[in-house]
């Protein structure tokens, strides 16, 4: 019997198998979550609907986090299926190409701003605004985040706010949630190398260099991340709320690699 077991789990963002959303519904339908998933567009159905079938899973519902309406109608959809939410993991980041190489100030615009901060850290507050009428008395909400939203990374550029966005809504809504039983946290993982880390310029040299200086000598996986998410959600981190846990090898602890 896992440590999730008889806890519905919503997992938000799967782009692909490689993607750290699977690697997190991998990690609770293990350890006996009953796990729905949700597809931006009918491009990424066909891969969200494998992942689901590899998982036992069988509810994948279309979600566009760009439209309240749509977040509403999801909930709606998975209210047929489930009494109640257990957990909810928000795995979603966009801001465009452009915006994601060269200099901060010259890849800057208003509407890559707007739009990032809009995908990546609205829509975690617009999951639980109309979702937490379906949360079940000890919920759980997860996002993922990046060391980018507290230091400058090259070529990260407006995901940097946008993450820092995200980092403060983790606060905001532990505080406003918690009376209620729901706790919020964050994992800020490693690079790792998925479909949304492909946009970021340089990211092989980012991979190549966190793997040479981070105190584990290597690159996290979504395997690493997908246990750590299901720890979070589960009973057995009942009294952790507000916080971002790091899953980076230890990389964001060290000042300067020593070897």
């Amino acid at each position: 019997m896992g440590f999730l077991n008889g806890k519905r789990a919503l997992v938000t963002g799967v782009a692909s198998n490689r993607s750290i959303a699977a690697g997190i519904a991998r990690a609770m339908a293990r350890e006996g979550a009953e796990v729905a998933l949700t597809f931006q567009n009918d491009k990424l159905q066909g891969r969200v609907e494998e992942l689901a079938k590899e998982i036992g899973s069988s509810i994948c519902l279309p979600l566009d986090v760009a439209s309240d309406e749509a977040i509403v109608g999801m909930y709606e959809a998975l209210g047929r299926e489930w009494p109640t939410v257990d957990v909810v993991v928000h795995s979603i980041a966009y801001a465009p190409r452009e915006a994601l190489s060269g200099s901060y100030l010259e890849s800057v615009t208003r509407d890559g701003f707007t739009l990032a901060h809009d995908i990546s850290s609205y829509s975690f507050a617009a999951l639980a605004k109309y979702g937490r009428e379906q949360f079940s008395e000890r919920a759980a909400l997860l996002t993922l985040t990046y060391l980018g939203a507290i230091r400058a990374i090259p070529n990260y550029n407006v995901m940097g706010p946008a993450k820092a966005s995200l980092e403060a809504n983790i606060r905001f809504m532990a505080a406003d949630l918690g009376p209620s039983g729901t706790r919020v946290n964050g994992i800020s993982a490693g690079p790792i190398k998925t479909l949304a880390a492909a946009g970021i310029g340089g990211i092989r040299q980012m991979l190549q260099h966190v793997a040479a200086t981070s105190p584990m000598r290597r690159n996290v996986t979504i395997e690493d991340v997908g246990n750590a998410a299901a720890f979070l959600c589960s009973d057995l981190a009942a009294g952790i709320t507000g916080e971002v846990i790091y899953v980076d090898g230890g990389y964001s602890n060290v000042g300067m690699s020593l070897t």
